[in-house]
């Protein structure tokens, strides 16, 4: 699992595409990503988390977390 900024991401590989996807967990907000390397997937995650809230400041809206 990963966290940045509270939001946790739960990653799963794919064999037959040879990548690595994950979403957020802890949101009823659909927010995906996804890397073929492990530094590649984390910076996709860090940058989703990063663009959900930019995407909620920008609307006036709450984001929001910790439905665990």
């Amino acid at each position: 699992m990963l966290e940045h900024q509270g939001y946790i991401g739960k990653v799963e590989f794919d064999d037959e595409a040879g990548i690595f996807h994950g979403e957020i967990v802890n949101t009823r907000d659909v927010i995906t990503f996804q890397g073929e390397s492990v530094a590649e997937l984390t910076n996709a995650f860090r940058e989703s988390v990063d663009d959900y809230l930019a995407f909620c400041r920008e609307r006036g809206e709450s984001p929001e977390r910790g439905l665990w």
